[in-house]
């Protein structure tokens, strides 16, 4: 299995004879005697400008860390190598007074699936391995401009997560180029005969990964999310994330599954971190690129940290769906939901701070298409399309909305590539895997891409409407929009990232926030002799299109009135 990691990290892991912890104090601190474990962008920025650091021994130390801890972690595709370069050129700039903008100097990561001429995008696909883009993608630009430091590309699910399903779905943060990525709240293996494949026994969410922005390797990083890719990752690796409303940052430039419901969005260990970096992912005028932007007006001057209020709570109100999402669900046909003990206990307290600091619960707050006895009308009876089983002929259950938006969607990026295109259709990419199957590429299978690339666009184009037609019906009107509106809430609390599909296929925004440990007790469970250790549990606010400054100033207000968030222990 061939590995992409940038020499950057390589070879400063090579200098400083770094790799598997053990017997040494890990790199923390810059040269400056800054430590950058654990700091905010606000502290980064003020240390900067207090010139007690400089982005030079800022970037150092994160490629220190990246090298330290990269074998057991797995956190990244690839480390750049113009980041140190990247990093003097904006120390001369602050010297010389020019600051670009609010993240000048900081350590960004990004999901790599989003394009970047300086170092490899490839999605996790082996078929991809080394290939960087003929272009940049429009939220990368807009990081440049902001004086940001592209510092790594993040380690994902392959393809986001549309290449394997049913039956042997992918595990989540496995790609065929570095396999599995490591929780870092508990970075052991699975040590269970079942699945027995490797993958980690903390699940790390996916596709997009926390795991750097965790464990200290860099400020901050960008996600991109479907379907709970930001809100997952972000919730098991104790991280604010914020998944914006479809439309608010441009998706030029990022592989894609499908333009109805794609969005990238900040991850990062503070809502105030995950606001200053949605206010430069956003673009401040529509993107010729991207025919969604423009949907959502950006605050003035792209500021969301005018919304952190600490008294955001108070008079607030808030939905609590308690069918599915609390409590098994009505239907007993369907899918029950429910949660665990120590979840309902965590969700209570989470409860009572909101009460507390004089937030209304509307308490239960059913979304109809939730606790609807029609199944017709029951949103928890309509999946997507994605395994075995599901193509033409076995989808009339199903919606097909993913399938067709990625045969759509992906083949136009591909031919956005022009002749640097690794391969030039969906189905070549088919071909190529099976032609490499042996090399690792297909490991789980590739029924997602299957059933995407027996999609005719034309001949499937009246399904494809119908389904995403009842996809917004079930979600929005007779979901979301349905409680939002009658009872006049201004979020509806979901428990951890439960609620990331709901608000997906209509393009709703979320903002989670850390809030509890619960414990990590798969089924079958681990040997008891195992010491699983607890893992991190988030709360969501949802809301309605472009209600994200509501989000952040009620996430924010909570966030300050809990302070949870605690670093991955033993990983100094």
């Amino acid at each position: 299995m061939r590995s992409i990691v940038g020499a950057g990290a390589l070879v400063l892991m090579a200098a400083a004879g770094l790799g598997q912890p053990g017997g040494r104090t890990p790199p923390s601190q810059s040269p400056a005697s800054f430590s950058v474990v654990d700091a905010s962008i606000t502290d980064l920025r003020t240390a900067l400008e207090q010139r007690r650091t400089t982005s030079h021994a800022l970037v150092s130390a994160y490629l220190a860390r990246i090298a330290y801890y990269g074998t057991v972690l797995h956190p990244a595709l690839a480390v750049s190598r113009a980041a140190l370069a990247d990093a003097d050129e904006r120390d001369a700039e602050r010297r010389a007074g020019r600051v670009r903008g609010p993240l000048h100097g900081i350590p960004i990561a990004l999901k790599d699936n989003v394009h970047t001429t300086t170092m490899p995008t490839t999605g996790g696909a082996l078929a991809f391995a080394g290939f960087t883009p003929p272009y940049e993608a429009t939220l990368t630009t807009r990081l440049r401009d902001a004086g940001a430091i592209i510092i790594a590309k993040t380690t994902m699910t392959e393809l986001a997560n549309w290449v394997a399903g049913a039956p042997t779905p992918m595990p989540a943060n496995y790609n065929a180029i570095t396999g599995f990525g490591f929780n870092p709240y508990d970075p052991r293996r699975d040590p269970r005969a079942t699945p027995g494949d490797g993958r980690p026994v903390m699940p790390t969410g996916g596709s997009s990964s926390g795991i750097g922005t965790a464990a200290s390797l860099w400020a901050a990083n960008v996600g991109t999310e479907t379907s709970g890719s930001i809100l997952s990752p972000s919730n098991q690796t104790m991280l604010v994330g914020i998944k914006p409303t479809v439309g608010r940052i441009s998706r030029h430039g990022i592989i894609p599954i499908t333009a109805d419901q794609d969005t990238a969005g900040p991850m990062a260990r503070t809502v105030t971190d995950a606001a200053i970096l949605l206010g430069v992912l956003e673009s401040p005028t529509r993107d010729p690129n991207d025919a969604a932007t423009g949907r959502c007006t950006p605050p003035a001057g792209g500021d969301y940290t005018r919304f952190l209020r600490a008294g955001g709570l108070k008079g607030a109100r808030i939905g609590i769906p308690r069918a599915y999402y609390y409590e098994p669900g009505p239907v007993t046909a369907l899918p029950r939901g429910g949660l665990e003990a120590r979840q309902v206990a965590a969700m209570a307290e989470a409860m009572a701070v909101l009460r507390a600091h004089g937030a209304e619960l509307v308490d239960p707050a059913n979304l109809p298409s939730i606790v609807a006895a029609d199944r017709q009308r029951n949103v928890l009876a309509w999946t997507s399309c994605a395994g075995r089983g599901e193509g033409r002929g076995g989808d009339a259950g199903c919606s097909s909305v993913l399938k067709y938006g990625m045969k759509r969607d992906f083949n136009a990026w591909l031919r956005s590539l022009g002749p640097s295109a690794p391969v030039p259709t969906l189905t070549a990419l088919r071909e190529w895997n099976e032609a490499h199957r042996a090399a690792g590429a297909i490991r789980y299978g590739q029924a997602a891409l299957d059933v995407s690339d027996e999609i005719d666009l034309e001949r499937d184009r009246a399904k494809y409407d119908a389904d995403r037609a009842r996809d917004l019906q079930l979600t929005a009107t007779d979901g979301l929009d349905a409680v939002i509106r009658r009872e006049r809430l201004d979020a509806v609390l979901f428990p951890g990232g439960s609620g990331a599909s709901i608000a997906a296929r209509p393009g709703y925004p979320s903002v989670i926030v850390p809030f509890a440990m619960v414990p990590n007790a798969p089924s079958p469970p681990l040997p008891a002799a195992f010491d699983a250790q607890p893992q991190p549990y988030g709360v969501t606010f949802t809301g309605l299109a472009c209600s994200e400054a509501r989000l952040i100033e009620l996430a924010y207000a909570f966030e300050q009135a809990t302070r949870r968030r605690i670093p991955p222990p033993g990983l100094p």
